[in-house]
This record gives C-alpha cells, structure tokens and sequence, in this order.
C-alpha cells in the first residue's frame, strides 16, 4: 500500500481564455483516508478533479497518483487506478442495459468471461443492486440507482481511489442517507467535491477548502465546518447540523456556544 495515494504540489491551470483556475495546489491524501473538497461554485474543484485522472495535465507543479507521476505515458495505470464518479450519472451511464454499463470498463481493458462476469457481479453486490437490475435499462432507474450504478461502473475497473463529484446532488433524503452508507463501507481512498456539509461531517476524517483556485484549508473536517466565521468569508455556509438543537456527529465542536 501507498504511504500517499495521491499528492499534489504546487498545480496550476490556467484556461485558454485566461482564467487562472487553480493556483500553487499542494496536498496529499494517504491510503483508505476520505477528504471531502469544498468551496464555492468557481472556487476550482471540478478543474482539480479533472486532473487527478488526466482528463487535465498539469501545466505547471505535479501530481503523483500511486507511483505513477501525472505524465501521458502513465494515463492508462492512472486511470485503472482512480475511478472518477461524474455528478450527473447520465453523463456517465450509456448503454443499454445496467450490466453493459458497469461491464464497459472492463471489457474494454480485455477482461473476458468468466473474470468479467465475476468483476460486474462483484461491483453491483458492492453498492447494493442484485442481480435482477442487470437486464434493467439505466435511462429507467430513479436517481439513486443510476448514481449507484454509476459507482459500480467505476468499482468494476477496481481502482485503488475513488473521486466523486457532488455525489448527493439531486438525490432524494433516501438515497442520499443509502449513498452516504455506500462510501462509509467502501475500503478505498476516496476524494470527494461536495456542497452537502453535513455529508462532509458525517463521511470524511480531513477537509480540503478551494477558493479562487487557491487551498485555504487543508486539515480536520470538524476544526473548518465548526468555524462559521471562515466558511462564511470563503462563500460557504455552516452544515446544517451546527444549526440544530443538536448533532448526531459524536463530539463535533460548536462555536456558536
């Protein structure tokens, strides 16, 4: 196992119309570690994502993912190694059926059967579907199940990190509570973009807080989302736990004490 799974130093990206969307990013985050990413719309974090798979190329810093520095000759092991989760799964889910989603991946890495069966059996056992949603056509399902497919399309490359993208945008208080219980049980290094603090508080040991393409944060979940006074001056509200008369999340500070 990696001491550091992914590490970030000094990135930046600037787009073709002069926007400097990332500026001097460092940070690492360590084997089976969960880090939430956080920050106002425009703050940089789809840009960042967008890197860690190579879908970007850094142009100027590094990335580091596994062993592998982020240079076009390692794409093909960076991207068996980091399963990129999109926020809207249709961008994701394109085929038919449920079964030849999740099987895209693999079957295109030249896994055949009895291996490919055994992977996609695997990866939809892993986010709760059975094997009755194999013949189901994705375009079909309510948005949790696509989202959970979507996830099992990832997990059946079996990479060693999982980057999400607003994983709990647009899903019902169900799906959300059913997808939140998902990545607690999932054994990988996940990265994940979100607005919903209160998932960021209940899933992710250590939080990584972009505004205008900059770190401003980089440390424990429950030392940022408990100061309401620096999310507020970085766009970014309280989680709404704080704001209850009480929090399931044993021990979480409250400043407003």
């Amino acid at each position: 196992m990696h001491h550091n799974t992914i590490s970030v130093t000094n990135l930046g990206h600037t787009y073709d119309d002069g926007t400097q969307a990332l500026q001097d990013i460092s940070f690492a985050i360590e084997a089976t570690e969960r880090v939430a990413l956080i920050g106002a719309n425009g703050s940089g974090k789809s840009t960042l994502l967008r890197h860690l798979n190579g879908i970007l190329l850094p142009q100027s810093g590094g990335i580091k993912v596994g062993e592998w520095e982020m240079l076009p000759e390692h794409l093909k092991e960076i991207r068996n190694f980091v399963g990129l989760v999109f926020q809207n799964p249709d961008d994701q889910l394109f085929m038919p059926t449920v079964w030849e989603d999740v099987a895209f991946g693999p079957l295109n890495q030249g896994i055949e059967d009895p291996q490919l069966s055994d992977w996609v059996q695997r990866s939809m056992a892993a986010v709760g579907l059975d094997c009755s949603y194999g013949d189901r056509m994705a375009s079909n399902l309510s948005g949790g199940e696509k989202k959970r497919v979507a996830i099992a399309g990832v997990l059946a490359m079996q990479p060693q990190i999982l980057v999400l993208d607003e994983p709990s945008a647009q899903l019902d208080p169900y799906a959300r509570r059913q997808l939140i219980q998902l990545l607690h049980e999932l054994p990988l290094t996940q990265l994940i973009a979100t607005h919903d603090l209160d998932l960021a508080l209940e899933l992710c040991q250590s939080t990584i807080v972009l505004s205008r393409g900059r770190v401003v944060f980089s440390g424990p979940t429950e030392q940022v989302l408990g100061n309401p006074e620096f999310l507020h001056s970085h766009a970014l509200e309280s989680p709404l736990c704080y704001s209850r008369p009480y929090c399931q999340v044993a021990d979480a500070p409250r400043w407003d004490r």
